[in-house]
């Protein structure tokens, strides 16, 4: 469905000199600084899979996803999706996908969701009868059909996103590209937004491309991650693969009794960190938990000893750190 072949985006941006006469200066000889947003990224995409694009900020991701919908074109590469050239910007292939961002609107801000709706329906020549059939289902899966006459303004964020996710598949799109759809959302909110696109995905086989900085969307929805930073390709393939990367090591979090270890306290394997509020972390290598733990014991009292895994948060960002492929 999404086929992308050394895709690469040069931004060139002047930089100006600080002061009055640093703006003097660039009438007459300017220079520029060259920002390469997505360099030679290459990946496919199988219908109705459900892929996330992970990244820090600044990686390329929300570049990418406007170059693949036609919003702005590539210096170099090229892409496919569903067999059209988003550069093109073919009536046909707008129809057959939707953007949504997550930090910006496409319904009118004074309106209720309602009118909108209405012109969505215009504009894409959508029949009555399938129009009212879809934003039906929409309107019941995500629970809002009481706030469609209620001025967009005066909706909360989580209801705002979810009439955005409305007006973007009124169409019935074949490829949904998301862009931090649950930015800023409560947790039920979020929740709410992940049941949602989940169900619809296995409803329809819609290939959706994911961005977010949380990674309970990524964890709860995607089996595969492709993973960018600096613009280039660092990693696809399988999340579990990633998860797998921290399988090696465990956390191990206690509380000491009488508040404190004696000083110069340090277990025999795995790495110690003391918060501010005395607990202490200890990453350790799994075949080695149960000897620290007995270290631990027989160093003093003990409150709430736990056992966790490496939070998914902090593999991907070790993975950033390294920028190169994991496993």
């Amino acid at each position: 469905m999404i086929e992308v072949e050394n895709l690469t985006r040069v931004f060139r941006t002047y930089k100006k000199q600080p002061g009055f006469w640093g703006g003097v200066k660039g009438l007459f000889r300017r220079e520029f600084e060259e920002i390469r947003a997505a360099d030679n990224v290459s990946f496919s995409i199988r219908e109705g899979e459900f892929v996330g694009f992970l990244g820090p900020n600044g990686a390329g991701k929300t570049t990418t996803l406007k170059m693949l919908s036609g919003l702005i074109f590539p210096t170099s590469g090229r892409a496919r999706v569903a067999g059209f050239d988003p550069t093109r910007r073919e009536n046909a292939y707008r129809r057959l996908f939707a953007l949504v961002l997550g930090q910006k609107n496409q319904l009118w801000w004074d309106l209720p969701a309602i009118e909108s709706f209405y012109l969505l329906r215009a504009i894409y020549g959508l029949e009555q009868r399938a129009y009212q059939a879809t934003l039906d289902e929409l309107v019941t899966l995500l629970d809002i059909g009481h706030k469609l006459n209620v001025q967009v303004r005066e909706l909360s964020l989580g209801e705002r996103m979810k009439m955005e996710l409305i007006a973007a598949l009124l169409h019935r799109p074949r490829v949904l590209f998301l862009d931090e759809p649950t930015i800023g959302l409560d947790v039920i909110s979020q929740k709410a937004v992940r049941e949602f696109l989940r169900d619809y995905n296995r409803r329809h086989k819609v290939t959706i491309l994911l961005t977010s900085h949380y990674m309970a969307d990524i964890s709860s929805l995607c089996e595969r991650v492709i993973v960018i930073h600096h613009g280039k390709k660092i990693y696809d393939g399988g999340l579990d693969r990633i998860a797998g990367a921290g399988a090696g090591q465990r956390i191990i979090k206690f509380r000491p009794r009488d508040g404190a270890f004696p000083p110069g306290w340090q277990p025999a394997h795995g790495e110690c960190k003391v918060c501010e509020d005395g607990e202490i972390l200890l990453h350790v290598p799994s075949e080695h938990v149960t000897a620290v733990c007995q270290q631990i014991l027989t160093h003093g009292g003990v409150d709430d000893l736990t056992i966790q895994d490496v939070p998914l948060e902090d593999i991907i960002t070790e993975l950033f750190q390294r920028g190169v492929a994991a496993g």
